[in-house]
């Protein structure tokens, strides 16, 4: 059975008639009968009842032909799937993203891709920024977005900033409240800070954002003493307001209101944490290229 026979039977069904179908597909009468008793013998039943003066459809041939018309549509639409396709107006993207950009970038990468490319399935995974990066090399997903690394990105990843902001303090507001935490014009002083239990996330999860906190709290002259760790920006929030400690999040992070957390700005210079996307360069998949238009558009803060 082939697609040429196919579309002889869809003729002769609609046609009811030897002549005009063999007419409307560009071909002599009989050629067309040879192809119709092919089928019906490939098929093992007889598809339509002739007679000297009519020709019908028989009860088995009008099931068929139901199926043959869905069949020959979804062929007659393969130019069109194949071209949205090639083009990266369909298909799949692969996206991994750290917690914090959950409330950053992503929200709004995302947004703008769908409005645009409403046809393609996103799949969204939250992971570490390394364990995005292994990923990738190991030629799992097509994008990530991570956090800066301090250091030079594996060979055959390609990088482009999206987001740089400073970081502020999350701290209980009970202890705002009880003058723990005294603030001066509204800004936390980096003695105040560096002097309060402090929750993190774990070096192995995060290493370049981890470097930046402790960092500064060696820059301001005191160990960082870390009281709890999380590898989930939401569940550090949530052990501040918990009153384990304090800890230092993206600015963007005050869009995560939580019950029993003040979100303060750090007086003097805060440091700053870069949010970037990182792919590999070989890869040519064209929804991946369409993504990446997007994200160039956008401005690098």
């Amino acid at each position: 059975m082939d697609v040429r026979q196919l579309r002889h039977f869809e003729a002769v069904a609609e046609t009811l008639h030897f002549g005009r179908a063999a007419a409307r597909l560009n071909m002599t009468q009989p050629p067309l009968s040879q192809s119709i008793q092919a089928l019906e013998r490939e098929l093992g039943a007889s598809l339509f009842a002739r007679t000297k003066r009519s020709v019908a459809l028989t009860p088995f041939g009008a099931q068929f032909l139901t199926h043959v018309r869905a069949a020959l549509g979804e062929l007659a639409a393969l130019p069109d799937i194949a071209r949205r396709l090639r083009d990266g107006e369909a298909g799949r993207l692969e996206l991994s993203f750290v917690s914090t950009a959950d409330y950053s970038v992503l929200p709004d990468l995302v947004r703008r891709y769908s409005s645009l490319y409403p046809a393609v399935e996103i799949d969204l995974r939250e992971a570490t920024s390394e364990v995005q990066i292994a990923a990738l090399l190991e030629g799992q997903g097509h994008a990530g977005v991570i956090i800066a690394p301090s250091g030079v990105l594996p060979s055959g990843l390609a990088y482009h900033r999206l987001l740089v902001e400073p970081l502020v303090a999350a701290v209980p507001e009970a202890w705002l409240n009880e003058g723990r935490l005294a603030l001066q014009a509204g800004k936390l002083d980096p003695a105040v800070i560096v002097q309060s239990p402090l929750i993190l996330f774990p070096r192995r999860a995060a290493p370049a954002f981890h470097d930046l906190v402790t960092g500064y709290f060696i820059a301001h002259g005191g160990a960082a003493r870390i009281a709890q760790e999380a590898i989930q920006m939401q569940t550090i929030i949530s052990l501040v307001s918990a009153e384990m400690g304090v800890a230092l999040a993206p600015a963007s992070l005050r869009n995560l209101a939580r019950t029993g957390v003040r979100y303060v700005e750090l007086a003097g210079e805060a440091p700053l944490l870069e949010t970037g996307l990182v792919w590999r360069q070989d890869d040519q998949t064209p929804t991946l290229a369409r993504f990446l238009d997007i994200a160039f558009d956008g401005p690098a803060d």
